[in-house]
Formats: structure tokens, C-alpha cells, sequence
């Protein structure tokens, strides 16, 4: 009876798809959550076992509502792919996120800061990075003996985790994939798509040019009476 009654009010708990802040708090903030977070969708595109979100409200346990971050972009290996309200961690099979990025904006403050470091460390993420666009700082932090540590040397540092590399040496945060080709931002990948397809259309064209050449030379052949097959 004791238990039916504990699942019952563990069922009655709304947990909010929305925090009620907003996503990002200027365009260079919004900018550095949408190209991770779809760089790293393209980079894990074909895993369907790798969930990735931006700006999802994480609930690590049943019963508390209360109890939630909203990483701006956070990555879960082990769980599918799709549309989530939010992450309630206890329907995912108790997997909580490995890695999360913070973009930090002038709203942020010290003490939230202090806040997210804390609910991270104590609820098993591994990998936590915080880049500061204007000031072109980057802090990591890695999962040694159960704790959240900072990484001494993040310039060119290789997540375990995604094995995409990190270098800030060059006045702003730059990421490489695994085959060292550059993250891109969604303009950029429309251009280089919109480039490819030109160039694709422009090889067919000369691959009919070709053809029809052909065709030509081997009707001049046969009006000379000769088999252009047996040349």
C-alpha cells in the first residue's frame, strides 16, 4: 500500500518542458549553441544511439521537479535519437548526460555558474566545457576519480568523449572533427552544399557534351560508310 501510494504521487509530478528563460541572451551566444550543436549532429548523424539536444531541461531524478539544468547543448551516449519534452533520466535508462557545453553570456552570473558545476559534478556528467565568447576563453573540465577536474591544457585537447579537438590559440574557439576538417556554421555548410551540387550539375553537363560529341562523330562515320563499333 505504502509503495502504490509513493508511485502514485511520483506520477502525479509535472515536470516543465520550460524554465521560462530564454534560449540565448544575444546572437553570438545563440551562434556558438546552434553550430556545436549541429556540428555534432552531423558528426554522429549515422549513430542512432547518440542523443543530442540544445537547451533541454534535464531532470536527473523522479520525484523532483525542482532539480534540473538546461545545458546548451548536451550529449547522451547510449540513448536514441528523437524529440524529447524534456530529459527525465530515470525513463533513459538512468543515463545521464557524458558531456555538456556551457556558452556563457553577460547574464550569467557566479553563482549560477557555481550552481551548474555543482549539479554537473554530483550527477555523473564527464566531460563539462565552458567558452566565453568575447573573451575567447575556454574551461574544461574531465571526470577523474568520480569528480569533475579541471584540464590544465585545453588548447588542442581531444575530448575522449567525442574526439573532436579544441584550439583557441587563434583569437577565437575553433573545432575540428576527428579528420581535422573545421566545424562550420549552417551559412557556411549551405554555401559549401550549394557549391557541390553547381559543381555536380556542371560534370553531368559535360558528361551530355561528351555524349553528344560521340554521338555525332559516329554519325559522320556511318554517313562515310564506316561501323564506328568496329573502329
Amino acid at each position: 500500500m505504502i509503495d502504490q501510494l509513493k508511485n502514485r504521487s511520483k506520477s502525479e509530478i509535472t515536470y516543465p518542458d520550460s524554465d521560462g528563460k530564454p534560449m540565448s541572451d544575444n546572437t553570438i551566444q545563440f551562434r556558438w549553441i546552434t553550430t556545436i550543436k549541429y556540428n555534432l549532429d552531423w558528426l554522429f548523424a549515422n549513430d542512432g544511439n547518440i542523443f543530442i539536444a540544445g537547451d533541454l531541461l534535464w531532470y536527473p531524478l523522479e520525484g523532483n521537479n525542482k532539480l534540473r539544468q538546461a545545458p546548451d547543448v548536451m550529449i547522451v551516449f547510449g540513448r536514441p535519437k528523437g524529440d524529447r519534452g524534456s530529459y527525465q533520466q530515470w525513463k533513459e535508462e538512468n543515463i545521464a548526460p557524458q558531456v555538456v557545453f556551457e556558452i556563457l553570456s553577460p547574464g550569467n552570473t557566479q553563482t549560477e555558474m557555481t550552481k551548474k558545476l555543482l549539479f554537473y559534478d554530483r550527477y555523473g556528467v564527464e566531460e563539462y566545457y565552458i567558452y566565453d565568447p568575447p573573451k575567447n576563453d575556454l574551461n574544461g573540465l574531465q571526470r577523474i576519480d568520480n569528480r569533475l577536474e579541471n584540464i590544465e591544457n585545453i588548447d588542442n585537447w581531444i575530448s575522449p568523449r567525442l574526439g573532436i579537438r579544441f584550439e583557441i590559440g587563434s583569437g577565437e574557439l575553433r573545432l575540428y572533427y576527428p579528420d581535422d576538417k573545421p566545424f562550420q556554421s549552417y551559412v557556411e555548410i549551405a554555401q559549401r552544399l550549394q557549391e557541390s551540387e553547381l559543381e555536380l550539375i556542371k560534370e553531368r553537363l559535360k558528361v551530355q557534351e561528351e555524349h553528344q560529341r560521340a554521338e555525332k562523330l559516329a554519325t559522320k562515320l556511318r554517313e562515310l560508310g564506316i561501323n564506328p563499333d568496329e573502329i
